[in-house]
């Protein structure tokens, strides 16, 4: 790679001078019920490979998590789980924040230059007790 440059969120090289790049809401899986902790484990969250592959949301990628019960948030990197398990597996220390039933709000972010805000569409997927898909929503970062 040239020097002086970055690959963005969308796989394009931009020049960095004089670069702002913006981070903007990637994904997000809302309401997603966790099924399992396991503070025995290495670390990360385990999530269904189906919700992964709808989202768009990618294995070993970092995820910010806000428990909707607590109030708690962390960090982590996404495992890839068994797909059509629906679940959603808090893992390592992250797994003493939470605890199986809870809510929780996983979001992903990216950096975006200028002309990429423009086309950004984050995917939000909605889901159900079960979690089960019940909405998709796309949010536009520029509205019209």
């Amino acid at each position: 790679m040239p020097s002086g440059v970055v690959v963005t969120a969308l796989g394009r090289w931009v020049r960095m001078e004089g670069l702002m790049l913006t981070r903007l809401l990637k994904a997000k899986l809302h309401h997603a019920v966790v099924t399992r902790t396991n503070p025995e484990y290495h670390g990360s969250i385990t999530i269904d490979a189906d919700l992964l592959k709808a989202s768009g949301l990618l294995p070993y990628e970092a995820v910010l998590i806000a428990d909707c019960e607590n109030g708690n948030r962390f960090e982590t990197y996404i495992i890839p789980g068994l797909a059509g398990s629906k679940g959603i597996e808090i893992n390592g220390a992250a797994a003493r924040l939470s605890k199986v039933g809870n809510r929780v709000i996983l979001m992903a972010f990216a950096l975006y230059s200028g002309d990429e805000v423009e086309e950004h569409e984050a995917t939000v997927l909605v889901l159900d007790h079960a979690n089960n898909i019940t909405e998709t929503v796309r949010h536009r970062a520029m509205q019209d």
